[in-house]
């Protein structure tokens, strides 16, 4: 028996209702699970994989999670990726608990914490056909002491090449909010539907657009018509079909920390529409103008085909276009990367003098072409026609 518990005692705990972990004394006391693999994709010149590592403390004491090493196809190389101390309280979120930065990495007894792993591959490399980890904990005894405990836990890499597809909007210089980052809000949005944790957004932006001048917006920002973007036709990425539409939903106020309806999982991405590319895999825009929408669920679409118009409707604080890929037509999936045929990068736009003085890029600064690539956080992009 691996058990210590008796027949007869583990009968009583059985009919009492009593679920037991066994705790291997030289393992440490976590589960660790990756619920999705990542599929490789390429931003600002790099392949990145951006997964999650959930762990889970079986303890009624808390650990510290000291150090995460990520190798190769070779376990005994050099790490291609660590994260300790300061850069793994950086990644780390364990949820129930209101931690400082100035905290230990620590999970709480009984508590799960996500780690949200980006690791950054030289592009002309071959990605690793898995990725080995090894974490490090410091485990309360049962006797007063602490005890280092390793535990080493293997993921394949997904061979799936993203799609690529085109702009889902047209001519101007458009920011790529909370754009592709291991720190963007949408790297770090998880989402509780159905019973179960997903995270849609790893690969999600938030597009505004900006005038020759740098601003989003002229005159008064809490008119929606004074936003640059807002009413600009939003297209079709590929050739494809619609999926499902949401429209009525009124529009804020810009700029209000307050919305128009109550959000919900039917609210929250306003007036919608989601294609279907194929492979699984479905194109999600949010915010639109309602009354906008151009097509209906079962259309075949083509691509550049007009969908509807940029509006500010649903969980948005202004005129933007949110567009992520998922493998789900519903926020209960899991985001996926894809790559634009090409655009141009002008440049990164700080958020924060944006606001005060708009935004230009460095003077003597050329823009970049990228070729199947995703914008970085921030970037400020140009799209190539085609």
């Amino acid at each position: 028996m691996f058990t210590r518990v008796g027949f007869f005692t583990s009968l009583l705990l059985c009919t009492q209702g009593i679920a037991l972990a066994q705790l291997i004394p030289t393992e440490p006391p976590v589960e660790v699970r990756i619920p999705f693999a990542p599929v490789p994709a390429t931003v600002n010149g790099q392949t990145v994989l951006a997964y999650e590592l959930h762990i889970t403390n079986f303890l009624s004491r808390g650990i510290t999670l000291n150090r995460i090493e990520v190798l190769g196809d070779d376990p005994g190389a050099k790490p291609i990726l660590q994260y300790e101390e300061n850069g793994l309280m950086g990644v780390m979120h364990e949820y129930g608990v209101q931690s400082q930065p100035s905290d230990p990495p620590r999970i709480q007894g009984g508590f799960r914490a996500l780690v949200h792993m980006w690791v950054n591959l030289d592009k002309s490399k071959a990605v690793p056909r898995s990725l080995h980890h090894k974490l490090s904990f410091s485990v309360p005894t049962s006797d007063g002491k602490i005890e280092e405990r390793h535990l080493d836990v293997a993921l394949e890499v997904s061979r799936t090449a993203p799609a690529v597809i085109s702009a889902p909007l047209g001519e101007g210089v458009w920011i790529a909010g909370n754009g592709p980052a291991n720190s963007s809000s949408h790297r770090r949005a998880s989402i509780l539907l159905g019973g179960q944790l997903h995270m849609p957004e790893r690969f999600a932006i938030d597009w505004v657009k900006l005038a020759d001048n740098g601003m989003p917006w002229h005159d008064d920002p809490k008119v929606n018509a004074n936003w640059y973007c807002y009413g600009v036709e939003v297209l079709a990425v590929a050739d494809a079909v619609v999926a499902s539409i949401k429209d009525g939903v009124p529009e804020n106020v810009p700029l209000s920390p307050t919305r128009a309806v109550a959000i919900t999982a039917d609210t929250i991405g306003g007036n919608s529409v989601t294609l279907a590319l194929g492979n699984g895999e479905f194109a999600f825009y949010a915010h639109l103008r309602p009354g906008s929408l151009r097509v209906k669920p079962g259309d075949r679409v083509r691509r550049g085909q007009v969908l509807g118009l940029l509006g500010n409707s649903g969980n948005s604080d202004a005129p933007h276009l949110h567009f992520h890929v998922s493998n789900g037509d519903s926020l209960g999936s899991e985001g996926v990367p894809y790559v634009f045929g090409s655009f141009e990068d002008l440049g990164t736009v700080d958020r924060d003098k944006l606001l005060q003085d708009g935004w230009k890029a460095p003077a003597g600064t050329k823009p970049l072409r990228r070729v199947r690539e995703i914008p970085a956080e921030n970037a400020a992009v140009r799209f190539v026609a085609r």
